[in-house]
């Protein structure tokens, strides 16, 4: 039997698979025809319904239904994803702090912080949507 961190990590893995997908999409064919930052503010809709949609198959995997082991599930989540932003972000593209810091402000017209936000719940949502918890 496949322990519950190595699930997990796949579960990481096969969202930032997802969303790298979802964002290479974004900027070949959302971002020409309504530019950069309306593009981005979309994009948290959409990416936060394919992260629901690799979670409501890949959840009840992991064999976890106790509600907050759910809701930790979904913190390793959302952090794993805001590292997979900042990590590349910072180190491949030599984005400054700043740039990064501002991708995650609504107040800036940047949507990312409720796209990490929304992870958290999604393995509880997904289980009590199954009525597995």
């Amino acid at each position: 039997m496949m322990p519950l961190w190595i699930k997990v990590l796949c579960l990481c893995l096969m969202l930032a698979g997802v969303e790298t997908l979802h964002g290479i999409a974004r900027t070949v064919f959302v971002v020409p025809r309504l530019g950069n930052k309306r593009a981005r503010q979309y994009s948290v809709i959409s990416g936060a319904l394919l992260a629901f949609a690799v979670c409501y198959v890949m959840i009840p995997w992991l064999g976890v239904h106790d509600g907050c082991h759910l809701i930790l599930i979904g913190l390793m989540l959302a952090a794993f994803m805001a590292l997979f932003d900042i990590v590349p972000a910072r180190v491949v593209m030599k984005m400054k702090w700043r740039s990064i810091i501002n991708d995650f402000n609504p107040a800036e017209g940047n949507y990312l912080i409720f796209g990490l936000i929304f992870p958290v719940f999604i393995p509880y949502a997904v289980m009590k949507l199954k009525g597995l918890s």
